[in-house]
């Protein structure tokens, strides 16, 4: 079943869900607003429509900008959720098919009150183009002032990754960023410390291992806090899906000086895994910050990486 999704964004950068209403699947929970494709439709013609229908608004197609594809499975039924954002249409929104319709920040929205198959658009909206990474060899001093300097031009995810250092100093450089974070809306990701993510608390997420996502069997922090993971094919990526990580970094995509031996899977097999994930997915392995486009001409969320980011 191929569905449409509509994330409307409003100048303040609000964006609008819809309650379900009674008597339908997972009454009461809220969704972005849209429908199935009926015969012959485009998602754009389908999104256009229902839009329409259930908010009595007419959508410009021209400011449609697609947003992230999400396979998912209710039960038995199979289901692909496109979510396309929308930024002008005229009219104003009113609830005609759903029990209520709200305006709200994306970054202050409680995911836990999203229908499962919505959390993944919602992290698509909040996650930013570049997710950059310390270098491993890098002093807690250098990590730290590289870590100030991104967020001040602008980055707003960060993954803290000094394996040479100790874990409670790695885990003082993350508190003493803690201020920083709250003041830039940024989050650090601690590499592979859920622990110390669980004492920071707001702000610090983690960023897993594939040997983690294989061993773990719940989501290791509480919805809130980011949990992102290293994956490096298609049942890595639906082990992260699985276990309910906000996103995964997928790679080598391109040669890498870091990992000359591993075999770069090319941006052709970078797409087909990231458009069959159930989640955002950056492209890792030789890229910069200049290769976003191509990232996102291949379903991807964005770009991550050491070199040219920090």
């Amino acid at each position: 079943m191929h569905v449409v999704a509509g994330v409307l964004v409003d100048g303040a950068g609000r964006i609008l869900i819809a309650q379900r209403p009674p008597g339908k699947h997972l009454a009461g929970m809220w969704e972005f607003p849209g429908g199935k494709l009926e015969a012959g439709e485009t998602p754009a013609v389908a999104l256009a429509r229902e839009l329409d229908e259930e908010l009595g608004i007419a959508a410009d197609p021209l400011s449609f900008e697609a947003l992230i594809r999400v396979p998912w499975r209710y039960g038995d039924r199979d289901m692909l959720l496109e979510a396309i954002c929308v930024y002008a249409w005229t009219g104003e929104p009113q609830a005609l098919d759903a029990s209520a319709i709200e305006w709200v920040d994306p970054h202050r929205l409680d995911e836990a009150r999203l229908a499962p198959a919505d959390r993944p658009i919602l992290a698509a909206v909040r996650l930013p183009a570049h997710y950059p990474i310390t270098s491993a060899d890098a002093s807690a001093a250098v990590a730290s002032a590289a870590l100030h300097a991104a967020l001040a031009r602008g980055e707003r995810l960060l993954q803290l990754r000094l394996p040479d250092q100790p874990v409670e100093a790695t885990r003082g450089l993350a508190a003493s960023m803690q201020d920083d974070l709250r003041r830039f809306g940024a989050t650090l990701l601690l590499n592979r410390d859920i622990e110390g993510a669980l004492r920071l608390g707001s702000g610090v997420g983690v960023h897993l291992s594939s040997a983690q996502l294989r061993s773990l069997t719940e989501r290791p922090l509480p919805l809130g806090q980011v949990v992102g993971a290293s994956c490096h094919d298609a049942e890595e990526l639906a082990l992260a899906s699985r276990l309910g990580c906000d996103f995964a970094t997928l790679s080598p995509v391109l040669p890498t000086r870091s990992h000359p031996d591993a075999e770069p899977m090319g941006w052709p097999r970078f797409a087909r895994l990231a458009e069959a994930a159930s989640l955002p997915v950056y492209a890792l392995g030789g890229l910069g910050p200049d290769d976003v486009a191509d990232a996102r001409m291949h379903a991807g969320q964005g770009v991550a990486g050491i070199r040219g980011f920090l």
